[in-house]
């Protein structure tokens, strides 16, 4: 999740041109009606592509949606302010402009008026208005509306800590069309936040008249956006999306319908793509050995990273800093992302990923100049692995790591915990794979001991990273609190906000303090190996927000 003008942009600039695609293509057989969904259902000279994707969709909520997939899918189905073109600039959206005060503290953004939900209703101010109260109203239960908004909006804090009513929260429409936002403080980045999915708008009365059934199937679902989806329900493993008529911009939408198709197995997915049954896989690292001098084998580096979460409260051992630190050394990322992954990924030994965002002053990547915080080390993690059960006064430890279903997941995990066990004597480790829709509830609940999770960037900032540990952050969910780090966060959001140089060296400060405390354990910055269909053209990867952009999706000749 980056912006176009740094070098990492340059970059994705390169890969959209040689891909112009990235996510996965998949026919469904049939829905839980009987109808066709594929390219069996399409009628002659429809356009359709037809992917896969590893898990069913955790949420169509927007207040809800945590995770890589849920934002995808709203992102086809709503739009917001603002959405991300192919250059990864903010193009027009609801909005068609907007203005910023001298003291950059109030945004006004002057809405279209030609803009209607799919039920004929206008998209108006009113609707990004109860959208953003409710992603921050306690009462909701998000996480990402208060990790998103708190210290950007105006008593967007107190408000989703149930000091302030929802109505002092610092949006309101100014007439059907003019939506007038009073920041907290100063935020550069705020244009780009616009374009993700908590941000998007709800149809009150929609919504209200839903209930509890609000986005659990695609008869509970209102779209703005390009697609409305169809064949869906919250525990489906396949749906579409079919073109939005009502869609303000209807002509830029040249796909009739996109499938979707749930394939956990690498090997059944490519068995998929060269049946011409699918358009796109994402390869595992066996199939890459096999696939790699293919014409349509196409690697895309990534911004999420990936980690080791600690949960310091239901844990005796994880509450041990040494313990924590010395998982944090006990296994080889390079022998992980060579052998394991084999896709392009890169070890990770800080939190921040490589080629996101450029030092203020110098220009050196962020990653660089932090350098590496956390290595692979035997014996640095023994030594800490001793002191460790020494305080515990103990010499065994048996912790549960928790994970998702996938096949890749599985393969790595195992290796995980081959490392560990081996290279901690008195480690043991039981897996406990689950579907993602379900590791997410767990973490909400806060209900693991030992998690692999992963991170993307949502803005083109560090904060994006740092602020998920501070604490009672909506995203902490292990427990981890630091005063030190607290402080350097917050202040590059409050005091420091106007002086991006020294918000940097606190981000750079609060990183190393991080890892100093063992508060997680990054494992690898992902990359993406795939198969592509000449037949995929105009699906763009976004560098942050939602991972792939389909409004502009087109079919081309194979």
């Amino acid at each position: 999740m980056k912006f176009k003008n740094w070098t990492l942009m340059l970059l994705f600039g390169l890969l959209i041109g040689l891909l112009a695609a990235c996510s996965g293509g998949s026919d469904e057989e049939s829905d839980a009606e009987g109808e066709g969904t594929g390219e069996e259902a399409a009628e002659e000279g429809e356009k359709v592509l037809n992917f896969t994707n590893l898990e069913a969709i955790p949420t169509m909520d927007p207040s809800l949606a945590t995770d890589e997939s849920s934002f995808i899918y709203l992102a086809a189905t709503m739009e917001g302010l603002y959405r991300l073109d192919e250059d990864t600039q903010p193009s027009e959206g609801m909005a068609i402009d907007h203005e910023v005060s001298e003291d950059g503290l109030t945004w006004t953004f002057n809405l279209r008026e030609d803009a209607l939900w799919a039920n004929g209703d206008p998209v108006t101010a009113h609707d990004f208005v109860y959208s953003w109260q409710r992603a921050v109203n306690p009462d909701t239960g998000s996480e990402y509306g208060p990790y998103m908004m708190n210290g950007v909006i105006k008593n967007a804090t107190a408000v989703s800590t149930g000091e302030l009513p929802v109505e002092d929260l610092g949006v309101k429409a100014d007439g059907d069309f003019t939506l007038v936002v009073e920041l907290e403080n100063p935020t550069p980045y705020f244009e780009t936040l616009t374009t993700f999915g908590t941000f998007f708008p709800l149809n009150q009365k929609f919504v209200e008249e839903q209930g509890d059934n609000f986005a659990t199937s695609a008869d509970t679902l209102l779209a703005n956006g390009p697609y409305t989806m169809s064949n869906w329900e919250s525990t489906s493993n396949s749906w579409e999306l079919a073109k939005n008529e009502d869609y303000w911009d209807a002509e830029a939408v040249n796909m009739d319908s996109l499938t979707f198709e749930v394939v956990k197995d690498p090997q059944t997915a490519v068995d998929l793509y060269e049946s011409g049954e699918v358009d796109r896989v994402d390869l595992s690292s066996d199939l890459v050995d096999q696939y790699a001098t293919a014409d349509d084998y196409v690697v895309s580096p990534d911004t999420f990273v990936y980690f080791l979460k600690f949960n310091q409260t239901t844990s005796d051992a994880l509450a041990n800093e040494n313990i924590r630190a010395a998982i944090s050394r006990a296994f080889d990322k390079q022998a992980l992302v060579d052998e394991i992954l084999n896709n392009g990924s890169i070890v990770a030994n800080g939190l921040v990923p490589a080629d996101f965002t450029p030092m203020p002053e110098s220009g050196e990547d962020f990653r660089e100049v932090s350098g590496d915080l956390v290595t692979y080390d035997v014996e640095a993690a023994q030594e800490f692995w001793e002191k460790g059960l020494e305080e515990l006064g103990t010499d065994a430890v048996e912790l549960e790591m928790l994970v998702d279903d996938d096949q890749t997941t599985k393969l790595m995990v195992e290796y995980l915990s081959n490392q560990l066990s081996t290279n901690l004597p008195g480690l043991s480790i039981n897996l406990k794979q689950v579907p993602k829709e379900q590791r997410l509830d767990l973490d909400s609940n806060m209900d693991y001991e030992l998690q692999v999770s992963r991170w993307g960037p949502d803005f083109l900032d560090p904060f994006t990273f740092m602020n998920l540990w501070t604490t009672d952050g909506g995203n902490n969910k292990m427990g981890y609190s630091s005063e030190t780090y607290d402080t350097l966060v917050q202040d590059t959001a409050t005091t420091l906000a106007t002086d991006n140089v020294a918000r940097y060296e606190n981000f750079l400060e609060a990183e190393k303090v991080l890892f100093e405390e063992a508060a997680i354990a990054p494992i690898y910055q992902a990359s993406r190996a795939q198969l592509v269909s000449t037949r995929v053209q105009n699906v763009f990867v976004n560098p942050f927000g939602a991972t792939y952009e389909y409004k502009w999706a087109d079919v081309g000749q194979e």
